[in-house]
């Protein structure tokens, strides 16, 4: 006598569609964290710009150029501040933190800022913090 095989299928399928939601779950959140990340990362690069910009029109019109504009970390500092206050990133980016690099004629900036995530899969943590960094380089050419 042959046995039936009714509802052998039904564990196979939900097994398979709980997969296929944890794979949306975890795409779906991979693309928001990069989609911030980009966004920190354009903040960072204009911060970074404005510390360069800044920087080297100071040094022009008080020095001159001479060889070579050096960075001055105070300055530096001071423009990317004046860029965080005055660009509002801080209201597109909740809880942003950052911080700022100096080399003679580098400043780098690091944004940082917290980040709730769209969907909560099994196993990701809820603090999830996402990060942008940007250089920028004073270059003094003849």
């Amino acid at each position: 006598m042959r046995q039936s095989e009714n509802g052998s299928v039904t564990p196979l399928i939900i097994g398979f569609a709980v997969v296929v939601a944890m794979m949306v779950g975890v795409v779906v959140d991979a693309s928001a964290a990069y989609l911030r990340r980009q966004g920190l990362n354009s903040a960072a690069d204009a911060a970074a710009l404005a510390a360069t910009d800044g920087i080297q029109g100071e040094e022009v019109y008080t020095h001159g150029l001479g060889k070579r504009a050096e960075i001055d970390p105070v300055a530096a500092r001071r423009y990317v501040e004046d860029y965080v206050a005055s660009s509002g990133i801080r209201r597109r980016f909740p809880g942003l933190d950052y911080s700022v690099q100096t080399t003679t004629n580098t400043v780098v900036v690091r944004i940082v800022a917290p980040m709730d995530l769209p969907l909560h899969v099994p196993g990701v943590g809820t603090d999830v913090a996402v990060s942008g960094t940007a250089a920028s380089v004073v270059v003094v050419s003849d």
